[in-house]
């Protein structure tokens, strides 16, 4: 489990294909105190540590996870959010936060609100936001500020704006959504009643 709040930024150095997966190398301040076999989220995305050298770490992405997130866009050079799971005493920051990308959206417009910004996204998959609500987007907890059928916005203030692949970002680029579990199971018992 995690809780959205970014640790640090890592940068992709390599990609290798084999087969239908794609093993990333990625650069981090925090590689050199992973583990294999450990969880990591990157960009969202949970990822099994499959080795770990110095300040490098590699985990593979498989035919399914590529094709529901935005790990298949990535190209080296590319930075990504990451975060280490939730260690049983740790405080809980964010929300709750699996890991399990639901859909990818685009963005679609990005407005400079002078000291914060505000994104908008668009997405095709079934899902529910909520205004006020929590989202993750690129594995970054956040809160739905404008929530319509298949598109939200979401604000984001100068330190995340900093310190996560939200300064990268650009309208038509796409993220990893992840919508808040506890709306997923009210929705889920609503549908299951009507």
């Amino acid at each position: 489990m995690f809780t959205g709040i970014i640790e640090c930024m890592g940068k992709v150095v390599n990609l290798v294909i084999e087969n239908s997966n794609v093993h990333l190398t990625i650069e981090s301040s925090i590689s050199n105190e992973l583990k294999i076999d450990q969880s990591v989220a990157h960009n969202g995305i949970c990822l099994t540590v499959v080795s770990q050298t110095g300040n490098q770490h590699v985990v593979t992405a498989i035919k399914e996870t590529l094709n529901v997130t935005n790990l298949g866009d990535l190209n080296i050079g590319d930075s990504v959010n990451l975060e280490r799971c939730l260690s049983a005493n740790g405080r809980f920051d964010g929300h709750v936060v699996q890991g399990h990308v639901d859909c990818t959206a685009i963005c679609t417009s990005i407005v400079d609100e002078l000291g914060s910004w505000k994104y908008f996204f668009s997405y095709d998959n079934p899902g529910m936001t909520v205004k006020k609500g929590s989202i993750t987007v690129n594995g970054t907890s956040l809160t739905v500020v404008d929530s319509l059928d298949q598109s939200f916005s979401v604000a984001i203030i100068p330190y995340t704006h900093e310190n996560t692949v939200f300064k990268f970002l650009k309208v038509g680029d796409k993220v990893n959504i992840e919508f808040d579990i506890i709306g997923k199971y009210v929705e889920r018992i609503l549908n299951a009643k009507s």
